[in-house]
């Protein structure tokens, strides 16, 4: 069954109808949903909401646009929501410098403490970056060795994602493979194996075509994984199975 290895059902874009839409993702063929935390203060609400369904799990971390939020304190506090059941990565960490929300030194600072958070609790971490190749290699090369984990929502060059690979790193491909603007992307798909690859939807952004622009779900992964199928030559069933059993391992749910 699908597994969307990177969700956000705590946005206030499914207060209305999150029920609903959860309870039905078995029948559409989704199995699994990890839901990842960004804000600090969703470090809290995520563990919580996750033990309602129990298809759910969660990941715990501060997205780089808001780690003006982070200080000793509140780090510690973040680090407590570890011990909580069905937490299972640290994520989303990283770099972004589209945004530029926070400074690029404040950035770094707060994505090292998360690697090395990940590396004690012994947990897969969920990397984010954005306009910041260079930075996030370096970063990654002297503190990310060793971890595991995957580079969500790929945005860069094959070459650097065979370097991720190399790493031991997964990729995270969602929605953006689909569009026709997506070539780097069906690139990267093309040339990277399917055993290191994910799919992830990031929702509620980035849905696929047929429904760019639109709200996305768990369930539109079908779009992503026959899109990958395609560009390799393969059935939609053999991403799908794949996939579900790289996350089982990232995810030590195997």
């Amino acid at each position: 069954m699908i597994f969307d290895t990177h969700a956000h059902y705590d946005s206030s874009q499914f207060d209305e109808d999150r029920d609903e839409l959860l309870n039905s993702m078995s029948e559409q063929g989704v199995g699994t949903i990890v839901n990842v935390g960004a804000s600090y203060q969703s470090c809290f609400t995520v563990p919580e909401m996750v033990q309602k369904y129990p298809f759910m799990y969660a990941a715990v971390g501060v997205h780089p646009d808001e780690v003006g939020d982070l200080n000793e304190e509140t780090f510690a506090r973040m680090k407590e929501q570890f011990q909580k059941e069905k937490v299972i990565a640290v994520g989303e960490i990283g770099l972004d410098y589209y945004w530029d929300n926070e400074s690029h030194d404040l950035q770094k600072k707060w994505f090292i403490r998360q690697l090395e958070l990940a590396r004690e609790l012994k947990l897969p971490v969920l990397i984010h970056s954005r306009e910041a190749a260079a930075d996030t290699m370096e970063i990654m090369k002297e503190y990310g060795q060793g971890l595991g984990g995957v580079i969500h929502c790929y945005s860069y060059s094959k070459e650097m994602a065979k370097e991720y690979v190399k790493m031991g790193y997964y990729i995270g491909i969602g929605g953006v493979v689909t569009f026709k603007n997506g070539r780097k992307l069906k690139e990267v798909a093309a040339e990277i194996p399917l055993a290191s690859i994910l799919l992830e939807t990031d929702c509620p952004y980035l849905a696929p075509v047929p429904f760019r622009g639109k709200r996305n779900n768990s369930a539109y992964i079908k779009y992503v994984a026959e899109e990958i199928a395609r560009i390799k030559g393969i059935d939609p069933e053999t991403v799908i199975g794949q996939t579900e059993e790289n996350a089982r391992k990232m995810y030590g749910l195997a």
